[in-house]
């Protein structure tokens, strides 16, 4: 690396309160102060920003960065006020007035960061605007966004190859946390970015439990999972429809959680304020659509909780990082069941796409039923979709916590696939167990299926465990569902073998998820604290709040919590001692430093011990 890199920590030091960068990040900003392109793929909560908010203080003339949500940009506008840095975002939340001042600022080289969305960037107008100041880089955030395979792709981002015709001599870097090998290349042949350096971080989040368990009583099962392990803790349920987060959130206050809704069917005036309270208090529930979650900063989201299946890992990866961005201990947990496999093979089947997009949506919804039904670690199977090799099970989900018993499934799996093909791949899973458990329904004996030889054949297996089973067929490809829009079965070519008595196969047993959640160990934030240092933390805590509510902006602006157990691990006597937390720069030393040490300094907090 150039010598550069011994300002850029220095930058790094003063500005955020950092003795020195993680992982890739010091050679991206190296490359990048040094007038250099990139390509950055990092997970979500591995430091993207300052491969870019770094250079850009390094570097004369203004930093321009794309991004696609208002809210992204406005809480990254707010963090790097504190910081003590000139920035600034020009949106259509702006009025006229607003947006001219901020231009005039831009104009006279007021600003060292502007942030803006893609659609803005490539006007005529604003293009004109730009070429009429000093740029020092242009980062693209949210890259992935440019790719139509791409799980959020927005035809916005293909207009933004005019940066490389335009201004052939200012460094562009673009940065995602989720791309496999087909997104990164369109990323880099769509924004021109084909011989940019390849910083590829691992996407391993160690701090992140993974959990999928089978979905029986969804409520039960999430207010359980919150009340045992957050039970004060800001998170995140993600639910497919719009009716079903207004039932999640309407039980989950009836259970006295404070929970919000977040979706597209919202009023702009309702989203906007649910989501200013969940930056903005702690403890905060939001039940939400897939609509709700990029941009989204907040370090302290200690859960995520999905009670629908994810349409990609893609998808799930990107959900599940917005629990624990700050490093800490964080829980994700997916309530899978059979109704997923069907929905999900049922839009597949209905789809208008081509044939070649019908199979990369096949390959996707495959990936992502393989990491629900895996016996293997969790981590590892997540990992290697996006091309990562992790030698060792992690430990740390709950397939490695609580190994998964296997069964020999020959026989009953060669007795579902019969009576799916006798009954004339005419019926769902449903009719199937019917035939199977020798129930005499009217829709059976009018069909007279009470008379085939499959009938009854299943009585030693309960209704749950032939559910079990289709679901891990349907999962495994050896069934597929029909576009009719009823969840009609019929067999995949794949289960012929199976069929011939040629394979055997092997199937998950389902474990109970009662006591699977009862084993599991709270995912603490604040685990590090001693229990006397616990009333220390909340004034910490209670100090942040009140400054954040004073200024109206979201307490971790202030302070990350990581930054607060290190105060609370060092006890800082003065402002000299603090300076050497964490998290804490010169710019925020002057600010807060008197206000936190006030509080480490007074012993009227009551004592514990």
């Amino acid at each position: 690396m150039s010598a550069s890199i011994d300002r850029a920590r220095e930058v790094l030091r003063q500005v955020w309160g950092y003795s020195d960068f993680r992982g890739r990040q010091a050679e991206v900003v190296d490359t990048v102060a040094n007038g250099g392109d990139a390509l950055v793929l990092m997970p979500t909560g591995g430091g993207k920003s300052l491969c870019y908010q770094v250079p850009a203080l390094m570097r004369s003339g203004t930093a321009i960065v794309i991004s696609p949500l208002i809210s992204l940009m406005q809480d990254q506008v707010a963090t790097l006020l504190q910081l003590g840095v000139r920035a600034a975002y020009l949106s259509s939340s702006l009025d006229l007035h607003e947006a001219r001042a901020i231009e005039t600022q831009l104009l006279d080289g007021s600003l060292d960061l502007l942030y803006m969305a893609p659609e803005r960037m490539v006007t005529a107008r604003n293009l004109a605007l730009l070429s009429r100041v000093p740029i020092s880089l242009f980062a693209i955030d949210e890259a992935h966004c440019v790719s139509q395979w791409g799980h959020d792709f927005r035809a916005d981002y293909l207009g933004l190859s005019v940066l490389a015709e335009q201004f052939p001599d200012v460094p562009r870097l673009a940065l995602t946390a989720t791309a496999d090998l087909r997104t990164r290349a369109d990323i880099a042949r769509l924004l021109k970015l084909d011989h940019a350096p390849v910083f590829l971080s691992s996407f391993d989040r160690p701090n992140i439990y993974y959990r999928i368990l089978p979905r029986l009583n969804a409520m039960d099962q999430l207010t359980d999972f919150i009340r045992r392990e957050h039970p004060q803790d800001a998170g995140i349920v993600y639910c497919l429809s719009r009716a079903k987060t207004e039932r999640v959130a309407a039980a989950l206050v009836k259970q006295g959680f404070p929970a919000l809704v977040y979706h597209a069917g919202l009023s702009p005036a309702e989203r906007e304020s649910n989501q200013t309270r969940f930056l903005r208090e702690e403890g905060i529930i939001v039940v939400a659509t897939i609509a709700f979650g990029m941009g989204i900063d907040k370090p302290n989201v200690r859960f995520v909780a999905h009670l629908d299946l994810p349409k990609s890992l893609e998808a799930y990866y990107q959900e599940t990082g917005r629990a624990g961005r700050d490093g800490l201990p964080s829980t994700v947990s997916l309530f899978y069941g059979l109704q997923d496999v069907i929905k999900h093979q049922q839009m597949l089947a209905q789809s208008n796409g081509s044939e070649e997009h019908k199979r990369h949506e096949r390959r996707r919804i495959d990936a992502m039923l393989q990491l629900c039904e895996t016996t293997a670690c969790r981590r590892q199977l997540l990992l290697r979709y996006f091309d990562e090799h992790m030698p060792e099970p992690c430990g740390h989900c709950d397939v490695c916590t609580e190994p998964v018993a296997t069964w020999d499934a020959t026989e009953p799996a060669r007795m579902a696939l019969s009576a799916v093909y006798r009954t004339g791949q005419r019926y769902g899973v449903e009719y199937a167990v019917e035939v199977l458990s020798g129930k005499r329904s009217d829709r059976v004996l009018s069909n007279a299926h009470e008379q085939l030889a499959v009938f009854g054949q299943g009585v030693h297996l309960s209704l749950k465990a032939w559910r079990s089973i289709y679901r891990q067929l349907l999962a495994h490809g050896l069934l597929l569902v029909d576009a009719d829009g009823y969840g009609t079965l019929r067999l995949a070519p794949e289960c012929r073998p199976l069929l011939k008595g040629e394979v055997s196969l092997q199937l998950r047993k389902d474990r109970d998820t009662a006591s699977s959640q009862r084993s599991s160990k709270p995912s603490r934030a604040a685990s590090s604290i001693e229990p006397a240092d616990e009333p220390l933390w909340q004034a910490l805590r209670a100090r942040r709040s009140k400054l954040a509510k004073e200024q109206g902006v979201p307490p971790y602006v202030i302070f990350h919590d990581s930054t607060l157990i290190d105060m609370v691990m060092r006890q800082p006597q003065s402002l000299q001692e603090m300076s050497t937390v964490a998290g804490i720069g010169e710019s925020k030393l002057a600010r807060y430093g008197e206000a936190f040490l006030a509080v480490i300094l007074d012993q009227s907090y009551p004592v514990m011990g």
